[in-house]
This record gives C-alpha cells, structure tokens and sequence, in this order.
C-alpha cells in the first residue's frame, strides 16, 4: 500500500474526514455560514455602497470566517458535549487531536469557500480588480486567520453548558464583529471605540486582509503579532476548559 492510501485508511485522516461531513451535513451550521456572509457583503458592498467594495470584502469575509470557526467549535463541541460523544472518544483510542485537526480543518475549508465566494462576487458585480497575487493573499490570510478564532470557540465550547453556548457565542459574534470595525469603519467610531477596536482580534485580521489587497498600506507586523498573542491567550483558555472537563468527568 502507498503512502497516499495509508493517509486516506488511517484512524486520523477517517477522523479529519468525518468531521467535514458533520458540518457540511448539517444544514443549521452549513447555511447561515455559507449564506449569511454572502447575503450581507451582496447588500452592502454592491448595492447598498457599491464605492466600497473591496473595503467591505476584507471586512466582511472577516465577519464570515469568524462565525464559521466560532460556531463550528463552540456550539459543535457543547451539542457534543451534551450527547456524551466527547466522553465516548476519551475513552476510545481515537487520538484526540486529530478531532480538534478535523474541526480545524473543516472550518478553514469553510473559512476558503466564504472568502472564494465573495471575490467571485466582487469581481463580477462590484468590478474589483486585484493581480492574482492579491486575490490569493486575500484566501490565506482568511484561512490561516480562523485559528485563533477556533480556538475562542472552543474554550467557549469545553467551559460553557451545553445550553448557554449558543447564546453567549451569539452575544460575542455580533458585537465582536461590529466593534472591530467590519461594519462601519473605525474612523467613524467615537474615540473611546477605536480605542477598543484597537484591542480586538478582528481588527487586526481585517487589518491583514486590506494589507495584502493593497487598501491599507503600511506596517503588518504588529497586526500578525496581536493576532499571535490572542492564539496562545485563546489556546491557553482551551486547555483550561479541557482539564476542568477531565477533573469533572472522573
């Protein structure tokens, strides 16, 4: 047997695929993650203020990869909590991580289709216009920028009551996003709000999204940075729910 298929048989890579299919199969997470994003950025960026549509691309695919890693742990991994799954996989061989890989993972595919999605729209109805080069940046700084994200949702996941998790993630969702300035630019807040979008990871990673598309110039280092900080702040907090589950299940 060749590598390829050794991947493809393996526990690991079985586990990686099943949690695709999970959320691709559940039509709660899998529509309004596909087609709320795209609902708004085609109302706002090209009808309502079409002069801003690559402005209103960054922000909103931003919008979009935070609720696709947001949901797909937090709400994925308390509904699971509360069907015994992840006590089931404790005490099954099933490695761990490949789990939180698989989740991982499939939120980053999402995270890519949103963002695909959307420069089509863009380029087709908005006339945006950026090189090649531009328009992958855009993909990959979406991708990668759904880890932290990720793991916010899953220390919400490991620490919140399976009932409370979808409601808190809906009050952070919504505020997160419009605080950080994907709605309404910054430079439009009052002081006191841009100096608190200043502090919040979507900003930054909106911040990532009009650097590579050339819409904001400047100095990207200390956005990467911030959003580096917020991944070991957020992984840090898994780990702490993740052994709070362990003590509680003994």
């Amino acid at each position: 047997m060749n590598l390829s298929a050794r991947i493809h048989h393996s526990p690991s890579w079985q586990l990686v695929q099943s949690q695709w299919l999970n959320l691709t199969r559940m039509p709660s997470y899998s529509i309004p993650t596909l087609g709320f994003p795209l609902m708004f950025y085609a109302f706002f960026g090209l009808i309502m203020i079409p002069g801003q549509s690559l402005w209103l691309l960054c922000t909103f695919a931003t919008f979009g990869i935070l609720g696709t890693a947001l949901f797909a742990f937090g709400v994925g991994v308390a509904s699971e909590r509360a069907e015994g799954w992840w006590l089931l996989l404790r005490c099954s061989p099933a490695p761990f991580c490949a789990v939180l890989i698989g989740k991982a993972f499939s939120a980053m595919l999402f995270a890519a289709v949103v963002t695909v999605s959307m420069a089509w729209l863009a380029a087709l109805f908005g006339d945006v216009r950026l090189p090649t080069v531009g328009w992958a940046g855009l993909v990959l700084v979406m991708v990668l920028g759904t880890l932290p994200f990720c793991l916010l949702g899953l220390a919400f996941g490991l620490i919140l009551s399976p009932q409370a998790a979808p409601a808190v993630i809906n009050i952070v969702y919504l505020p997160l996003g419009f605080l950080s300035g994907l709605w309404i630019p910054v430079a439009q807040f009052p002081p006191a709000l841009q100096a608190l979008a200043e502090w919040l990871p979507p900003y930054h990673l909106a911040a990532l999204a009009l650097h590579v598309t050339g819409t904001l110039p400047g100095p990207w280092l200390f956005n990467v940075g911030v959003l580096l900080a917020y991944t070991v702040i957020f992984a840090a907090a898994a780990g702490f729910g993740w052994r709070r589950l362990q003590r509680a299940s003994r």
